[in-house]
């Protein structure tokens, strides 16, 4: 059977599906809890915390356009991206486990072992994100088939994003912050193996399509990436989107304690903002065959934005209109991961296609890599708005909070986020690859 051309047997949408359980953790733990885990239990200082959750994502942007180019021409009998999942995803898990576990104290001790384990596992994740994320355009020639894929990719992230953003603050509140933050170290690794394998196995047995690794430099292969309009645009939009969606995810721990007044909100939050992705993703799907991925990324994006705003609006009157108005936000959401990861597949095989030379582990790593820093910023950003409104870091998270950060919080995880999205409509006017295109590219091979 030509899966190239046809559809994908179930067994490897779900199999690659279950590739987003280990990119859903990374992407989503981090990001709620190892800014608090700084300020509120190693007492780092706001500005210094960000910069210890910036910098070894920072390294990512070097670092992904490597680990593309690198599978790209890889020649292993397992298969060209196969092989790193296994072997950067168990690396991951690992490093994961020992991230939390390290001394609390001195504080420059503390800061020093979570920087260089954060670091260690952002190296892992960009050789098993990188060529995972390239494995779409080389399953499936067929446009609709990758939104199918990428279908399966955001429920179980969605799925992922619920239990480890729901479940790891409530296990670090069950188990309290000397064993709680530990206990979570040991449950994303283990969610991190369980995609990384789960990945591999289950796309074994496809015939990639197939197309000559293209040549030149690095450097040379980066610059036929820049220059390709359509990317350029999809890629910037994600970029600020992944940043807004950092901003938001680095705000749910503090809006819960601080400006809602209960710890414990933090995972009903959670549960607000990714628990609608699981029912309407199929919907979004939908809503893609009949008006074309890009009308629909747009739609998804300004349900995301307003939903972000009415955030703002209701946030003083308590946890369920808050949690209302973030289950719009989690509407929007699910459409604005689904149409972007379905469009990157089509930029990075129009482009191979054209010209017979494979640089989609290119394409992948650039888009990964801006990916990883938006998100990386996010945590950076909030971070500064909290320096900007005065939050005061302690090591029992009991300190007594002045109104400037109570409303610098809120600002950071309502208004800023949404600006943020919407600004980054106005670079997707240039994307312009549709179904037609993709196709006609598709004629094109030799």
């Amino acid at each position: 059977m030509d899966t190239a051309a046809a559809g994908l047997p179930a067994r490897v949408r779900r199999g690659y599906g279950l590739g987003s359980v280990a990119t859903g953790a990374f992407g989503t733990v981090p990001g709620l809890l190892l800014l608090p885990y700084l300020t509120d239990r190693l007492g780092i200082a706001a500005g210094l915390a960000g910069l210890i959750v910036l910098l070894p994502k920072a390294w990512d942007v070097l670092l992904n356009p490597v680990a593309g180019r690198l599978s790209d021409r890889s020649t292993h009998p397992g298969g060209r991206r196969r092989p790193f999942l296994i072997r950067a995803g168990a690396a991951l898990a690992l490093l994961f486990a020992l991230l939390f576990a390290g001394p609390t104290a001195p504080p420059a001790l503390a800061a020093a072992w979570v920087a260089l384990l954060f670091l260690a596992c952002a190296s892992a994740y960009a050789f098993f994100q990188v060529p995972y994320v390239s494995m779409p355009a080389e399953l499936t020639r067929d446009y609709d088939e990758r939104t199918r894929l990428m279908t399966w990719r955001v429920a179980v992230l969605a799925l992922t994003i619920l239990v480890a953003g729901g479940a790891s603050p409530a296990l670090r509140d069950a188990l309290g912050p000397e064993w709680g933050y530990r206990a979570v170290g040991v449950f994303v690794g283990l969610l991190i193996l369980l995609g990384a394998v789960g990945a591999w196995w289950g796309t074994k047995g496809v015939a990639p399509v197939e197309q000559v690794a293209a040549g030149g430099s690095l450097a040379e292969q980066l610059r036929v990436v820049a220059g390709a309009k359509d990317f350029r645009a999809l890629l910037l939009t994600f970029a600020l989107q992944a940043l807004a969606t950092g901003t938001m995810l680095a705000g749910v721990d503090y809006m819960a304690r601080w400006v809602l007044g209960d710890s414990g909100a933090a995972t009903i939050l959670f549960v607000a903002f990714v628990g609608p992705a699981l029912v309407v993703t199929p919907l979004w799907e939908r809503v893609g065959r009949r008006t074309g991925k890009r009308p629909a990324f747009v739609a998804a994006s300004l349900c995301l934005a307003l939903g972000a705003v009415l955030v703002w609006v209701v946030h003083d009157h308590g946890l369920v209109p808050v949690a209302l108005a973030l289950a719009l936000v989690g509407v929007g959401y699910a459409g604005a991961q689904m149409f972007p990861m379905a469009m990157l597949p089509d930029a990075a095989a129009v482009d191979a296609d054209r010209s017979g030379e494979n640089r989609v582990g290119v394409y992948t790593g650039v888009w990964t890599a801006a990916e990883t820093l938006g998100l990386a910023l996010g945590p950076g950003l909030y971070a500064l708005v909290l320096v900007l409104g005065g939050y005061v870091s302690s090591t029992d998270g009991a300190a007594v909070q002045p109104d400037g950060a109570l409303t610098a919080m809120t600002l950071g995880f309502t208004l800023l986020p949404a600006t943020l999205v919407l600004g980054s409509l106005l670079l997707l006017r240039h994307y312009r690859i549709d179904e037609a295109a993709v196709i006609a590219a598709g004629k094109d091979l030799p």
